[in-house]
């Protein structure tokens, strides 16, 4: 199960109230392995690319106006902390398209750090028992049992049921899409589920409706395929039997841009700039496809890191190197080990003075060139006095269980920037994803 990708991105929601409860990273479920997802698009663009990306490009200064291919995002203080990305969707019963066979939910949390959409069961307490139940698990003989999946993150996990249901965002519908509904209470939790942590779908997040997962991959564990995971999928004859199972990749959660019938190759975020004493909120464009209309065309001077497996590329700061490096809009801060730095008891960098680092950020392949990329920390306690809640200085110390492999470039980066997620082999004139850009 590729959970190493996941990073903080759930975990951060449970940081905005007590970082101390992040570990980072993924966790022990399965190796990861989602590299060869293949999707076959060619986008080539046959227009001027907008922007100039790279290091020092804003890239956004001349928005492109929106088309029938954007959603409205933003930060604002309705999700109970700093720098929490969110965006609306409207979900169905599958071939639905009125109440009371849909709900519209806002404070969803956009993150390019996790695949598929995942819902709180309590905010959709009505609908949940409609959706259709995902069954057909690979080692399920009788073919009829649920599918449950148990999703971890860094600071524990999320267990529920696996259903479909139409979902749309923008204008764009992912039609009989599987998804997790978490907290559903429908199966125990089985011990190698637990055994991660905290259930950190409960009341913790109860301001966040779910999560819409959009990274660079199409379903959420190619490991899954072949493998049974304790601590993934399983299939529930019963309420408290619930066994783990092998998954064709076509019933796992999946991501809902690459179930869209166009503009299906990947995402572009589009978020203002901000200064540096923050601002109390920040709107700005969800893009969908790369390379396939005008408004999401991947300019010619773009940085372009290619992923791993893991969907990772490099960073070195300060002599370490990090090779589990995301840049994922589902993580509130900068997300990094660096014991020179002051702390509070949460672990948010408090330095008495903004401090103008520099990381580089290369793919783990070694293609491209890497980039020196500049950032600020600024004292955390200090901007959260404000009572501002769009930063893009705001870090926190992080080592994934000990190990100093993870570098996050969470939503601060995303300031300023159009910030491309590529899906699969997706063909983007002359570049293969997966990658990321900016």
């Amino acid at each position: 199960m590729n959970t190493l990708k996941k990073t903080l991105s759930l975990a951060a929601v449970i940081a905005v109230f007590a970082l101390s409860a992040c570990g980072g990273g993924g966790s022990g479920g399965g190796s990861g392995n989602q590299g060869n997802n293949s999707a076959g698009w060619n986008a080539t663009p046959d227009w001027t690319p907008h922007g100039a990306g790279g290091s020092g490009s804003t890239g956004n200064a001349s928005q492109p106006a929106p088309g029938d291919n954007t959603a409205t995002v933003s930060v604002d203080n309705t999700m109970g902390g700093v720098n929490m990305l969110k965006a609306s969707i409207k979900v169905c019963v599958p071939g639905s398209q009125n109440t009371p066979q849909c709900v519209t939910l806002d404070n969803m949390l956009v993150d390019t750090g996790s695949t598929g959409v995942r819902i709180a069961a309590r905010a959709i307490p009505t609908l949940a028992p409609l959706l259709l139940t995902q069954v057909g698990a690979v080692d399920d003989n009788s073919g009829s049992a649920p599918i449950v999946e148990c999703m971890p993150f860094a600071s524990g996990y999320m267990w529920g049921s696996v259903k479909r249901a139409d979902i749309t965002i923008g204008s764009k519908t992912a039609s009989n899409l599987p998804i997790q509904v978490y907290s559903d209470g429908m199966f125990t939790t089985p011990d190698d589920c637990s055994n991660y942590g905290a259930d950190i779908g409960g009341s913790g997040s109860a301001r966040i409706n779910g999560i819409i997962g959009i990274d660079n991959f199409t379903s959420d564990s190619l490991d899954a395929v072949t493998t049974a995971i304790p601590g993934n999928y399983y299939y529930c004859p019963s309420q408290n039997a619930c066994n783990s199972t092998r998954m064709l990749a076509s019933k796992e959660v999946r991501n809902p841009v690459a179930a869209f019938a166009t503009d299906n190759n990947g995402t572009v975020i589009r978020l203002p700039a901000v200064p540096a004493g923050g601002q109390a909120t920040a709107t700005g464009q969800l893009v969908f496809g790369v390379g396939t209309q005008q408004n999401n065309t991947l300019p010619t001077t773009a940085t372009v890191l290619a992923i791993d497996k893991y969907g990772s590329f490099t960073t070195q700061y300060q002599g370490q190197v990090f090779t589990r490096s995301v840049i994922d809009s589902g993580t509130n801060f900068y997300a990094f080990p660096d014991s020179t730095i002051p702390t509070d008891a949460n672990d948010w960098y408090t330095p008495t003075g903004t401090l103008n680092l520099s990381a580089t950020m290369e793919s783990t392949n070694g293609t491209g060139k890497p980039v020196e990329m500049p950032f600020s920390i600024a004292n955390a306690a200090s901007l959260r006095s404000t009572g501002y809640y769009a930063f893009n200085n705001m870090g926190a110390y992080f080592s994934y269980r000990k190990k100093n492999s993870m570098f996050l470039w969470g939503l601060p980066f995303f300031y300023g920037r159009d910030i491309y997620t590529v899906i699969g082999n997706a063909r983007i004139g002359n570049q293969t994803g997966p990658f990321v850009a900016f």
